[in-house]
């Protein structure tokens, strides 16, 4: 069975399924100092809105919301209906802590209290 759907109802059923999208995300990629809606993210990549977003390429930042989820090399895969597709190259998760340059074992104390033997005081 085929179907046929005239070219002004197709843009009209993308538009509205972009904006869909559009309002259930949180995520956003900030490249260059701005920030463009992510439409849809999976393990290897993420699509934005072809019309609002330039063409991105190289080491952007995703958001949810204010939270820094991860930095990523990226490079353009494709559009379609209205969907600019990103491939990544590179994904690095982001942390609010530097890491450890050495072990750190589970039972070390969470702190040193300074023991003064002559006054035997703390």
């Amino acid at each position: 069975m085929n179907t046929y759907v005239p070219k002004a109802v197709q843009e009209a059923l993308d538009t509205a399924r972009l904006r869909g999208m559009r309002k259930k995300s949180r995520l956003r990629v900030m490249a260059d100092n701005e920030l463009y809606p992510v439409l849809r993210i999976w393990k290897t990549g993420f699509s934005v809105e072809a019309e609002t977003a330039p063409m991105l390429r190289g080491l952007v930042d995703i958001y949810e919301g204010a939270r820094h989820l991860s930095q990523c090399l990226i490079v353009a895969s494709e559009e379609d209906g209205g969907e600019m597709r990103y491939e990544f190259k590179r994904s690095t998760l982001a942390s609010d802590k530097a890491p450890l340059d050495f072990y750190k074992s589970p039972d070390a104390p969470a702190g040193l209290i300074p023991f003064d033997q002559s006054q035997g005081k703390i």
